[in-house]
């Protein structure tokens, strides 16, 4: 938590920035609220919004269903498309250096999230998880941690899993 509020202070400016840049590029809010799991209790995860707002009319997550057959990740769960064309021309800068993640510091001091653990991930895609996917739910989920810093959604899923496997083990 301590790290949350002096990440909240020290990021502060670049907050500010990007919100004024998400909020420029397109309508819709400034976060993102997105559902997800950690210890088998489901969380609001607040992100900079990158893609497309949820409106009447649909949004990202509506579009995502449509977007299926273009999922480049088929060894898992998780959804992933390269160019995905639900993100906004600001968002691809904020998601490139990962500027997006750090309104999980919200998360953090809120006690959804610890700092470093596996990253959580959508009820949706936590159904389909195998036995021993089960396994990342054991701790707290975190902002950062052994298969980000290790190529992240570039790593196949398994090895995202055995990574957050080991963190949890060791």
């Amino acid at each position: 938590m301590i790290a949350s509020i002096f990440g909240l202070i020290i990021f502060s400016p670049l907050f500010l920035v990007t919100a004024v840049a998400v909020k420029m590029d397109t309508p819709g809010p400034v976060f993102a609220r997105l559902k997800r799991v950690t210890k088998n209790k489901e969380f609001i995860l607040y992100k900079f919004r990158g893609m497309v707002a949820h409106d009447p009319d649909g949004g990202a997550e509506s579009l995502k269903a449509s977007l299926a057959a273009l999922n480049e990740r088929k060894d898992g769960p998780l959804f992933k498309i390269k160019n995905d064309p639900r993100i906004t021309r600001v968002g691809k800068v904020i998601r490139k250096y990962r500027l997006d993640e750090l309104a999980q510091f919200i998360n953090i001091l809120k006690g959804d999230m610890s700092l470093v653990g596996p990253r959580p991930h959508q009820p949706d895609e936590i159904e389909k998880y195998e036995k021993h996917h089960k396994k990342l739910l054991a701790i707290k989920a975190g902002a950062t941690g052994l298969a980000q810093v290790s190529g992240s959604s570039d790593l196949p899923f398994e090895q995202e899993v055995a990574l957050d496997t080991y963190y949890i083990e060791n």
